[in-house]
Formats: structure tokens, C-alpha cells, sequence
């Protein structure tokens, strides 16, 4: 007596299962190299949104409980989770500093402007523009202001107009008064001639 014999179709499913199987295992061994993988941390979109975000600005900020600073800019933005954290004002700024009593020690001006709020630490790029209390004034690109050692320097090209002269060169330290400085590298200083400035508008009138 002959037995049929059934021969049943090997179904697709099984054949794409076993293939997928197999790749999956092939990646496995191949990464299974004794090496230890390095993986960053992963990067979040709150990571990089401002926690405030804040425009047309005019605002005073204290300092230990002390009025020290007039701010105003078209644009204030605060990241909290960047490393480090700062503020940003990139739209321009005008700061006024002031001292116990409220006199304007100083007033600032600049393209654009940072602050590192951890480390006190002010950053200020772009035709920087300082007056201090003596109304003397300085012109910069780049100047820090470091808010905890009460310093303000540059190591870049900066001009410094007095009463009666005016001094350029590259570097540059002061207290945060701007009051009392030093220039590291001197290139000029360029006197001004009040007499011949007055002799001069009174042959133009």
C-alpha cells in the first residue's frame, strides 16, 4: 500500500523571519568586539530653548540687595541648561552701572553681549563703547567684565579718548570703574591741540 506523502510549501513569513534573525545576530557578533562603547549624552530640545525669552527690555538689576545696573535691549534671552548657563543679548545692549549711591559709575553700550550668571562674567563684542565718571572714553570689538574680581580687560585693538588726548593699542586691564587702567601695548598717543582747535573755529566763524 502506498502512503502520499504531503510536502508542505515553506511559508514567505518563515523565510523573512529567519533572514531578519540572522542580520540581527550578525550585528550582534560583529559589535561584540571587547571594545566599550562611548556614548554621548543625549541632547534634548529643552537643552537648547531659552527658559525666558523676553524683548523691548528696560530693567534694573541688583547686586546683594544693591541697585547696580540699568539695562536696556530689544532682545533678552536666559538659557539655564547650557553648560554653562548665560544670558544672551544678541541685538544689542545698553548697560548703565551705578554705584551705592546711584551715581552712573559708567555706561556701556555694544552689538552684542553675554553673561556667564555662574561666574559673574560679562561678555561684550562688537563696537563696545564705555563712558566712565571722568567721561573718558574707550572703543573696543571684545571686552570682559568679570564681575567677581571687579576687572575689566581685553586683549584686543582699543582706543581710549581723554580731555586732552587720545591713546590706541592692544590690551587691555582695569578696575571695574574704568578709572584705573593700563594699556599692554601701546601704539599711539595723539595729543589734542585745544588752542589750535579754538583758532580754527574762530576762523570758521
Amino acid at each position: 500500500m502506498l502512503r502520499k506523502r504531503i510536502v508542505r510549501p515553506f511559508h514567505k513569513s518563515v523565510s523573512i523571519t529567519m533572514a531578519f534573525g540572522g542580520i540581527v545576530m550578525l550585528l550582534l557578533f560583529s559589535s561584540c568586539d571587547g571594545k566599550k562603547k562611548i556614548l554621548g549624552e543625549a541632547i534634548t530640545e529643552r537643552d537648547s530653548l531659552p527658559v525666558m525669552d523676553t524683548r523691548g527690555v528696560t530693567t534694573l538689576i541688583s547686586d546683594s540687595g544693591i541697585t547696580r545696573y540699568r539695562i536696556n535691549t530689544e532682545e533678552w534671552l536666559m538659557f539655564d541648561k547650557k553648560q554653562p548657563s548665560y544670558w544672551a543679548f544678541e541685538k544689542g545692549i545698553y548697560l548703565e552701572q551705578f554705584d551705592s549711591v546711584f551715581h552712573v559709575e559708567a555706561s556701556i553700550k555694544a552689538d552684542t553681549a553675554y553673561y556667564y550668571d555662574k561666574e559673574r562674567l560679562w561678555k561684550l563684542i562688537g563696537n563696545v563703547d564705555i563712558k566712565n565718571l571722568k567721561g573718558e572714553r574707550f572703543n573696543t570689538e571684545l571686552l570682559y567684565w568679570n564681575e567677581a574680581t571687579q576687572k575689566v580687560y581685553s586683549d584686543k585693538f582699543i582706543r581710549i579718548e581723554q580731555p586732552d588726548k587720545v591713546i590706541t593699542g592692544h590690551g587691555f586691564d582695569s578696575n571695574q570703574q574704568m578709572t584705573v587702567y593700563v594699556i599692554n601695548n601701546i601704539e599711539g598717543i595723539f595729543y589734542v591741540d585745544e588752542d589750535a582747535d579754538k583758532a580754527k573755529n574762530d576762523s570758521v566763524k
